[in-house]
């Protein structure tokens, strides 16, 4: 059984039984809620054949699925999400704590300099190896939870970092750009920084703000959906759950308009269930829009990639027209502030672009990633629908 905390109060069970899971609340009070989707206004939640969206949000995926896997089946003789999130649930850093029979563990820092510039194979190794129990994320690329000091301020705080392998080269650089011009675009974004030989991507875990621990849960989560159907859904009923569930609508609603549309300007057909979510306050009283995270050029490396969710029922490159009248019908913006919005974004693609090509000129060896991120931004900056990239650009391609 896995207890779970709050500000050391117990406030609820977690338990498995053959293929049913059970979340047993110990009492009733709406601010002792685990999550949103999952309110303490009744006793019991069961869920027969599938684990338990939100703590799913916690489970391991691809890469680091892999490793769990020979791991723990080499141990136990066996795998299951619950033995996995048993074996998380002590060192997982968030607003509710997870005691289960696995002892929680204590790791050392590194200083963020020195991975900043030390970013090989090997440094990741070492940082998987130390922190491998920490690492409670999901997203089928490399990647790890890593408690980091900052050498200046002594400051430790806990990042991600992302690399890659070969079959998706030079992708840190790739998401390092994709994100600046959504910072460019004024929206709230990830505080990212590339390492040294730009190996690395090094994310700041955004739910720690000053000396509180924020609340974070997945779209998909609210959406009460498992992994396997993150790409089930439409970006209309993602703006819904965000309308429905924040405090801050206009604000929130307004940075999810920006951020779809940088992920059409920018290709990347990525953007699904679980690369959306909202943050809240311990008490509940600010729920609000996540910064954007996972945002990448997909179209340099899967050519005739589409977008992850439907919009207006469709899969395809939408234009200008259509995503000024999703925001209006489903973000409740006016024309106005439509448009500005739209063009800002238009502005940051146009700046990345620029930035990108300068970049090049002292990185070759991302030329060939670069100049087709390059060319699928100036195939959007036409402004025509598409429902893939044309066969053309493949020519210019190596």
């Amino acid at each position: 059984m896995i207890e779970l905390y709050l500000k050391d109060k117990q406030i609820a069970s977690f338990s498995q039984d053959k293929k049913s899971y059970l979340i047993n609340y110990k009492d009733f009070d709406i601010s002792h809620s685990i999550s949103l989707s999952l309110p303490n206004t009744k006793r019991f939640y069961t869920y027969e054949y599938r684990f338990p969206p939100y703590f799913e949000t916690f489970l391991p995926e691809g890469y680091l699925y892999e490793i769990f896997k020979q791991i723990l089946t080499k141990e136990y003789g066996y795998i299951d999400d619950y033995l996995i999130f048993s074996k998380l649930a002590p060192n997982i850093k968030s607003r509710i704590e997870f005691k289960s029979d696995f002892l929680k563990l204590d790791f050392e820092f590194l200083e963020i300099g020195n991975i900043l510039k030390n970013d090989t194979n090997d440094t990741f190794t070492k940082l998987l190896d130390i922190f491998l129990n920490k690492n409670a994320i999901s997203g089928v690329q490399p990647k790890t939870i890593a408690l980091l000091k900052n050498k200046e301020t002594l400051h430790i705080k806990e990042y991600i970092i992302k690399t890659w392998g070969d079959e998706y080269p030079y992708l840190a650089e790739n998401e390092y750009f994709c994100l600046q011009a959504c910072k460019k675009a004024n929206i709230t974004t990830a505080n990212i920084q590339l390492s040294q030989n730009k190996k690395f991507l090094v994310v700041e875990n955004f739910i720690f703000k000053d000396e509180e621990i924020l609340g974070f849960e997945e779209i998909l989560s609210l959406m009460d959906k498992n992994r396997d159907n993150k790409y089930d859904g439409s970006y209309e009923q993602v703006a819904k759950i965000i309308s429905q569930f924040t405090t801050n609508k206009k604000e929130s609603l307004s940075q999810y308009f920006k951020i779809v549309v940088m992920n059409y300007l920018l290709k990347n057909g990525d953007a699904h269930l679980k690369n959306f979510g909202l943050l809240y306050s311990q008490d509940f009283s600010q729920i609000y829009l996540s910064p954007c995270y996972d945002i990448v050029n997909t179209t340099s490396y899967i050519f005739k990639d589409k977008p992850a969710l439907m919009l207006q029922g469709k899969k395809v490159w939408y234009a200008k027209d259509e995503l000024i009248k999703f925001g209006m019908k489903n973000c409740f913006l006016t024309k106005k502030e439509a448009n500005i919005f739209y063009d800002e974004c238009l502005e940051a693609v146009k700046d990345t672009i620029k930035d990108i090509q300068k970049y090049i000129i002292k990185n070759p060896d991302f030329s060939n990633i670069g100049n087709r991120m390059c060319d699928s931004f100036n195939l959007s900056l036409k402004n025509k629908t598409i429902k893939e990239l044309p066969v053309e650009l493949t020519r210019t391609w190596k």
